[in-house]
C-alpha cells in the first residue's frame, strides 16, 4: 500500500460525526429562518449542510425533531431568564426579566433565530407544538421554580405572555408607534406589568 491509510468502513470517527452533526444542525436553522417550518424539508437541510438526507435522519430522526434542535440551540440565549429573575431583589424582577428579554430581541445575532421559532409556530402547528413543549419545560417552569408562590406556573406564564406577545408587535408584525418605540419606554411600561404578574396580590 501506500502511504495513504485506508478508511475503516462503519461508522466515522467521532470528531467527524460531531462536525457533520454541527453543520446539518447549523443548516437547519438556516433554512427554518429563510423557510419556516412548511417549506423547510430534510433533502434541503442535507444539500445545505452539503450531505445526503439520510445523514439528516440518521442524525436527528423526523423533521419535527430536527426543528427541535434547531429551535432549542437558537432558544438557548432565553433559558437564562430564570437567572435573571433570582439574581437582585425581588421587587426589582420584572424590570430585570423584560430587559433580559428585550435585549435578545435587539440582538440582531439571536433575534433571527427567534423570527424564524416564532413564524414557524404562529403557521404551522406541529411547529407551535414543539415551541410549546419547549417554553412549557424549560423556560416557564424554570421561572415558576423561582417564585415562591402557590400559583407561580400561572404566574410564570402570565408573564411570558407579556413579554412575548409585545415582542410579536414590536419585531414580527411590527405595529407603530410600538416598533419603532424607545426600548427604554416600552421597559418602563412593561415592567410593572410583568412584576405584578410575577409577585402581585
Amino acid at each position: 500500500m501506500t502511504g495513504v491509510t485506508a478508511r475503516r468502513r462503519g461508522r466515522p470517527p467521532r470528531t467527524e460525526s460531531a462536525d457533520t452533526r454541527d453543520r446539518i444542525l447549523t443548516a437547519a436553522r438556516e433554512e427554518f429562518s429563510e423557510r419556516g417550518y412548511d417549506k423547510t424539508s430534510v433533502r434541503g437541510i442535507g444539500k445545505a449542510a452539503g450531505v445526503d438526507p439520510a445523514l439528516v435522519h440518521h442524525y436527528f430522526g423526523t423533521k419535527e425533531q430536527i426543528f427541535e434542535a434547531a429551535i432549542e440551540v437558537a432558544f438557548a440565549p432565553a433559558l437564562n431568564a430564570p437567572e435573571a429573575v433570582a439574581d437582585g431583589p425581588l421587587d426589582e424582577v420584572g424590570e430585570r426579566l423584560a430587559r433580559f428579554l428585550f435585549g435578545l430581541w435587539e440582538n440582531p445575532t439571536s433575534r433571527k433565530p427567534l423570527l424564524a421559532i416564532v413564524r414557524s409556530a404562529v403557521n404551522n402547528d406541529t411547529a407551535a407544538a414543539v415551541f410549546r413543549r419547549l417554553v412549557a419545560s424549560q423556560l416557564l417552569r424554570r421561572i415558576a421554580s423561582q417564585v415562591d408562590l402557590p400559583d407561580a406556573e400561572l404566574r410564570a406564564e402570565l408573564a411570558a405572555a407579556q413579554l412575548v406577545g409585545c415582542a410579536m408587535l414590536r419585531y414580527v408584525i411590527k405595529v407603530e408607534p410600538l416598533a419603532s418605540a424607545d426600548l427604554e419606554l416600552i421597559i418602563a411600561r412593561v415592567a410593572p406589568v410583568v412584576q405584578g404578574h410575577l409577585t402581585g396580590p
